[in-house]
């Protein structure tokens, strides 16, 4: 008898290939069979008139802490999403070093950096295990989707060098212990190594992350690390903005050394800067011609941030602000509120150095996205530039006072740029370039910011259903197969017997992301940005269902991904 059968529905295998009217058959977590089935199965789904997939892929998500407190990885499994990579950018939450110190600091990183509640990762993540195999085992049978984590650089460094990680070069010594940390963590099923040197990945106390301290030849022999072990992958984020010769060669011997192919986030073509993305695509092909591989990750939608200034994100990447927001909240709102503060600071973001920043800090053209005090209720929805009308005062003043009558927690939008035809356009370009990935979520981060974990729904919704950029069956083939192949998952990314039953049972005609709200439901009472799924009936990972209308159904059934276990070396 089978586990479970799915009936009648248009059956898109991920391959691109045209749907077909079948049944899909699972026995034991795999697909038996697809096609015309008459053998009795203790589950049943009718899915006349739905479209039947494989489970999407994210390869780009920060869901390490949440494992703790949420096995369900909400609110992505409710988007279709099967199978996602965490640990990105050098920030996983492993190894430890057993020092207290250590990972007091790797939880102020993580909330500034990463958007992730100081209280949520304080009281809802145990702190306690040294090795990264310990962390992954603590995992084990609570995950409702399957999961793989890279090893970060941060914590890597960190772990090493205490508090040296900040502000010191590495020693010879420091770097081959890393390595060995680095190999000793891959051998206990970490996906690979990531790290950054973007100048918006600052810590709590306002200083640059660990990896921004490194070297390239420290970076470079931690991703030679990656080359001794099969199945494994290597992330960076090397940049904002159009790449330099260094940056496009720093990205090209990084490949090298660990024989990976190095995925990078973020690809985001507008018609504002329309040669923008094309210059950094074409760090793909310098890299081809030097026997390398680079891939972009791109979303499928325009970026829209609800900025704060709790968690300061990309406030504090201005020239000036990141000492302010590094302060302690009672300290940092007296420095707001101080003239010659604001002062400097209004200079700072006018400045040549605040780069493409710069063109962001028209504050009256800010939207004050979400205001939590009823006294301010009539603001929400208008713009900075409306307030400071009012009430007589400076953009930046009108802004900052604002903020602080509510301890800093008022979300504000800059203008959101790539809503134009043209730019969608560029957009579904990009999403079939073969030099690119849709991905780049951060599902799981910047909680208070962002809404890109739904980018799923949303590339069926607006890049296929309303705007016609790409077809059904290509779409779910560079949602499913595309990233799967780059992460060398084996046995999923595609409906094909012998493989994973990893599927999601959709309806074409109605599926999206629905309105973005705040959701107080992290430990410790915090909040974060939710959308609901809309159109997604039925989710099944390794054969089993586990969300049905909507709703979670209790199973657990996802896989810890381990490298070389779960993944095959993808040659460059």
């Amino acid at each position: 008898m089978l586990d479970m059968i799915i009936r009648g529905g248009t059956v898109i295998d991920g391959t691109g290939a045209p749907g077909q009217i079948a049944d899909v058959a699972v026995r034991d977590g795999h697909i038996v069979a697809i096609g015309h089935i008459d053998e009795p199965a203790r589950q049943t789904i009718d899915a006349t008139g739905y479209v039947v997939a494989p489970g999407f892929v994210d390869v780009h998500t920060h869901y390490d802490a949440q494992v703790f407190w949420d096995g369900s990885l909400s609110p992505s499994c409710y988007h279709g999403v099967t199978t996602v990579i965490a640990g990105n950018c050098g920030f996983s939450i492993a190894p430890l070093n057993g020092n207290p110190q250590d990972s007091a600091y790797l939880m102020r990183m993580l909330s500034r950096v990463e958007g992730m509640p100081l209280e949520s990762l304080q009281q809802g993540v145990p702190w306690n295990w040294r090795s990264f195999g310990e962390y992954l085992d603590q995992l084990e049978g609570t995950l409702a989707i399957n999961a793989g984590f890279m090893v970060g650089h941060s914590a890597i460094r960190r772990s090493v060098m205490g508090e040296r990680a900040v502000g010191e070069t590495a020693a010879a010594q420091d770097i081959t212990a890393m390595q060995q940390l680095l190999r000793e963590s891959i051998a206990g099923g970490g996906m690979g190594f990531s790290s950054t040197v973007s100048p918006t990945h600052n810590d709590g106390e306002g200083q640059p992350v660990p990896s921004r301290h490194a070297t390239d030849d420290e970076l470079y022999a931690l991703a030679s690390v990656v080359a001794e072990f099969p199945g494994t992958s290597l992330e960076l984020l090397p940049g904002i903005g159009s790449f330099s010769e260094a940056e496009r060669e720093r990205m090209v011997r990084f490949s090298l050394a660990g024989q990976r192919a190095v995925n990078w986030n973020l690809l985001a073509p507008n018609s504002h800067m329309p040669l923008a993305h094309v210059n950094q695509l074409a760090a793909s092909d310098y890299a081809a011609e030097r026997g390398a591989r680079i891939i972009a990750l791109t979303l499928p939608q325009p970026m829209k941030l609800r900025l704060n200034l709790v968690s300061g994100f990309v406030f504090d990447a201005l020239p000036g602000w990141a000492e302010v927001i590094g302060k302690p909240l009672p300290a940092r709102m007296a420095a707001l509120a101080d003239p010659a503060v604001r002062e400097a600071l209004e200079a700072g973001s006018k400045s040549a150095a605040a780069g493409i920043f710069a063109q962001m800090t028209y504050w009256q053209t800010w939207t004050i996205e979400e205001v939590f005090t009823e006294a301010n209720r009539s603001w929400q929805g208008r713009t900075v530039g409306e307030l400071a009308a009012a009430t007589g005062k400076a953009p930046l003043d009108a802004m900052l006072d604002l903020a602080i009558s509510e301890d800093l927690r008022t979300s504000f939008t800059p203008p959101v740029m790539g809503t134009d035809d043209e730019s969608w356009r560029m957009r579904g370009e990009a999403w079939a370039d073969p030099r690119t990935v849709i991905g780049a979520s951060d599902a799981g981060a910047h909680l208070d910011m962002i809404d890109t974990f739904a980018f799923s729904t949303q590339v069926l919704e607006h890049g296929v259903r309303e705007r016609h950029l790409m077809g059904l069956e290509q779409a779910i083939h560079q949602l499913t197969e595309v990233p799967a192949n780059m992460v060398g998952l084996r046995d999923r990314g595609v409906l094909k017997a012998g493989l994973k039953a990893d599927i999601v049972v959709f309806d074409a005609a109605t599926i999206a992301s629905g309105p973005t709200h705040t959701r107080f439901d992290l430990p410790g009472g915090a909040g974060r940005l939710y959308a609901d799924a809309i159109g997604v009936h039925h989710v099944v990972v390794n054969g089993m269902e586990i969300v049905r209308g909507g709703e979670l159904t209790g199973e657990r059934p996802g896989t810890v991904l381990r490298s070389g276990r779960d993944t095959v070396t993808v040659a460059l």
